[in-house]
């Protein structure tokens, strides 16, 4: 690691790329415009807090590439001062099927599934009042769905989706990209990379992985290993009509699919062995919005008709653990083969996009999410009752942890972020005292330490570290140590977020009734089984409890409380912590 010593050299940024299995320096073609693409929902539910561990793992990337503080091995001094990065993330608004191991070919629509959840919803009077929705249409269940992605995503602080409210291109739908889908596999099919086979009526496309010699390098993966029975990677009854088991649906014939559209066509095959009405399969959509967004429909078309010699023409993809292999694998194929002049492609290692970051999984409370466990969670049920904790914390939990380790999403550790949320949040918030020269030097200790973690593969544990350490050592900020943490955040992504409902309050134990109901108004306002004046008064009397030193009146009065639904902590400077159990 290259230490970044108080008013020493920046160092470069290094990050992990999947691609080449090591932390390296991340080199864009244009350090003053960085491509990002980030594969999206797919939207037939309410995303989970794993989707988002991932969503927001990419968008802290996405902010400390935008940061002065981030410096670029291309770069000399401090920082990235101008850069931008031209961020973009997808919605798959396509009906998938429930088996996508294969890009789409197996089980059920999942928009028919989604249909039959909303109208059991609908029937049984669980849907808002305010929400009118046909659930026997795939593209009203989809749009719902988005929306309400988008909107979660905006809480979290995703800046994608901030600025998709002024651009709808930045998250492209892929209903709307079909025809770029069709041409590129028209393309591939002329070229030689892509075949048509089955029967009339459930015919299909495929994309040929031995054309491609690298296929597998992302991943890990092998030709030979991906033969039938490799992982359950390759259903028996598709097998007959591939020329290899591990090539992969590029485009599925089928009339019955509730979303579909006229079929790629197959150059040089007379008109009754051309494919009928069908849909795409689930690897080909980002190929086609990722260039076509962040490169533009002229760039694309040129090189369409005029291939490269560059495998690589975005510069960071991402995505979650399990889009590597087979979604990402299959992208960087038919891509590369796509943008690629034959003897490119046939040289290729790897490709697509220059550094591929990927986010592992996140447990609930030490085990994989699963609703039947009951330890499976969407985010907007935190933000609501019974949970109601603030955006800024769900954020701050989710992103914690580094993205290359495993995460582990629990309650306590959801409370201990809402707490440490409201501790940045008062030192922001307090008027600043002096000049800053007494601060200056732990200030510089801060931000080299700060900047040292997020260079070296994006430590954000190490950075919050920083920071809090920072908290620590200054207890009464000057302006200049304010402005620090405000700019620690812009990375960080915190303390800009709406409040909504807090997620806890601090009370003197000395605070008057009038007071202490105005500070937990907000938080136990729809209480039933206390109201805010009973609460206040039960804090009064602990409060003058505490004062007396009649521990056996403040811990009976905190353990009545408990049984109510709400959690009370004494803390340091006379205060007690409340928030709701």
């Amino acid at each position: 690691m290259t230490s970044a010593a108080p008013n020493g050299p920046t160092p470069p940024f290094r990050l992990y790329n999947t691609a080449t299995r090591s932390v390296e320096p991340v080199r864009p073609a244009d350090p003053k415009r960085i491509t990002f693409y980030s594969c999206g929902p797919t939207v037939y539910d309410d995303a989970h807090i794993g989707n988002f561990r991932s969503f927001l793992a990419a968008d802290v990337l996405r902010r400390w590439l935008e940061s002065p503080l981030c410096r670029l091995e291309s770069e000399a001094g401090a920082g990235g001062a101008g850069r931008t990065v031209l961020h973009v993330m997808n919605i798959t608004d396509v009906g998938h099927m429930t088996d996508d191991s294969e890009g789409g070919e197996n089980g059920e629509d999942r928009m028919a599934v989604a249909g039959r959840r909303l109208a059991e919803a609908k029937k049984s009077g669980k849907l808002p009042a305010d929400v009118s929705i046909d659930p026997r249409d795939p593209y009203a269940i989809a749009a719902f769905y988005a929306v309400r992605f988008q909107e979660d995503a905006r809480r979290l602080g995703l800046k994608v989706a901030i600025e998709a409210q002024k651009d709808e291109s930045l998250m492209p739908r892929a209903t709307a990209n079909i025809d770029g889908m069709r041409s590129v596999i028209e393309h591939l099919l002329a070229r030689g990379y892509a075949y048509a086979a089955g029967q009339p009526g459930k015919r299909a496309i495929y994309f040929d992985v031995r054309r491609f010699p690298s296929y597998g390098a992302l991943s890990g993966n092998t030709l030979d290993s991906l033969r039938e029975g490799a992982g359950e990677r390759i259903a028996a009854a598709n097998q007959s009509e591939k020329r290899d088991p591990a090539d992969f649906l590029l485009w599925k014939e089928d009339a019955a699919h509730i979303m579909k559209w006229p079929s790629p066509v197959v150059p040089g095959a007379p008109a009754e062995e051309q494919l009928g009405p069908g849909y795409p399969g689930w690897h080909i959509e980002c190929t086609v919005m990722s260039a076509r967004r962040l490169l533009g429909d002229a760039a694309l078309a040129r090189l369409l008709d005029h291939p490269g010699t560059s495998p690589s023409v975005i510069d960071v993809h991402s995505g979650g653990e399990d889009n590597i292999f087979p979604h990402h694998e299959c992208e960087v194929a038919q891509s590369v083969c796509a943008f690629c002049n034959d003897r490119a492609a046939a040289e290729a290692r790897g490709g697509f996009a220059r550094h591929w970051f990927h986010a592992r999984h996140l447990f609930v409370e030490g085990e994989k999410m699963s609703k039947s466990k009951g330890n499976f969670f969407t985010a907007r049920q935190l933000f609501e009752p019974p949970h109601g904790f603030e955006p800024a914390a769900v954020r701050l939990e989710l992103v914690k942890t580094h993205y290359r380790s495993n995460a582990n999403f629990t309650m306590q550790g959801l409370r201990d972020s809402a707490r440490i949320v409201e501790r940045w949040r008062r030192f922001v918030e307090t008027p600043p005292t002096g000049d800053g020269r007494a601060t200056l030097a732990p200030r510089e200790a801060a931000r080299a330490s700060f900047v040292e973690s997020m260079s070296e593969d994006l430590n954000v544990a190490g950075a919050i570290g920083a920071l809090n350490k920072f908290i620590n050592d200054v207890p009464a900020p000057s302006a200049a140590d304010i402005d620090l943490v405000r700019a620690f955040d812009r990375v960080l992504g915190v303390l800009e977020l709406d409040r909504g409902r807090p997620s806890s309050v601090f009370i003197s134990h000395d605070a008057k009734k009038d007071e202490i109901m105005a500070a937990i108004l907000d938080l136990f306002k729809d209480n039933p089984s206390l109201s805010v004046s009973e609460l206040a008064d039960k804090l009064v009397e602990r409060g003058a409890a505490k004062q007396a030193k009649n521990f056996a009146i403040s811990d009976a009065i905190r353990n009545i409380l408990a049984k109510r639904g709400v959690a009370i902590k004494d803390v340091a400077g006379g205060k007690v912590e409340v928030r709701r159990s």
